[in-house]
């Protein structure tokens, strides 16, 4: 795997190194002892699976406070999407910037979120399917979430949103 830090601290894009032959090819996609080499926290608590029907589906911008802020690696299995975080940590020199990665089936690219920024994501194709690992399991007492559209974030979306829900359409906007 190559590891390529972005330009939030912390947050890295993860390419899996592709050895192809005849048959098609084979890729790493997790190694605990390559993300511990990283210095990167490699604790695997818990697994989860989001499908999307339609492309333009917005989800997001979610994240988890303390003592249950969760570290997670995002990957698309199927389709395409627009992964996107927010630097929400406020002594951070990137706070209330964001990175848009695409990932894709195709791309077996994965994004790394450390803790203290949000998640979201818009599909860009019909039935793309997301996987996410964490390394602190869900507590929905401790989950919040900022605007898909604030204005203190300004995230340029590839597309229109043509399906969200209504949590994630009322987040309040981002209060410094």
């Amino acid at each position: 795997m190559r590891f390529v830090e972005t330009k939030l601290k912390g947050a890295y894009v993860v390419e899996p190194l592709r050895i192809e032959d005849e048959r098609g090819f084979f890729a790493r996609t997790w190694s605990q002892k390559e993300w511990d080499a990283e210095g990167l926290d490699s604790r695997l608590l818990e697994c989860n699976v989001s499908f999307n029907k339609r492309a333009g589906t917005l989800r997001g911008m979610h994240y988890q406070t303390a003592p249950y802020a969760q570290p997670k690696l995002v990957r698309c299995t199927a389709g395409a999407l627009y992964d996107v975080i927010v630097d929400l940590r406020p002594d951070s020199p990137t706070h209330r910037q964001w990175l848009g990665v695409e990932l894709s089936a195709e791309n077996l690219r994965s994004l790394f979120i450390p803790e203290g920024m949000a998640h979201g994501f818009q599909t860009l194709l019909d039935e793309t399917e997301v996987l996410y690992q964490m390394s602190e399991v869900f507590a929905p007492e401790y989950g919040r979430g900022v605007r898909w559209n604030d204005p203190a974030f300004g995230i340029e979306w590839p597309r229109a949103v043509t399906v969200i829900n209504e949590r994630d359409a009322s987040y309040t906007d981002y209060l410094l």
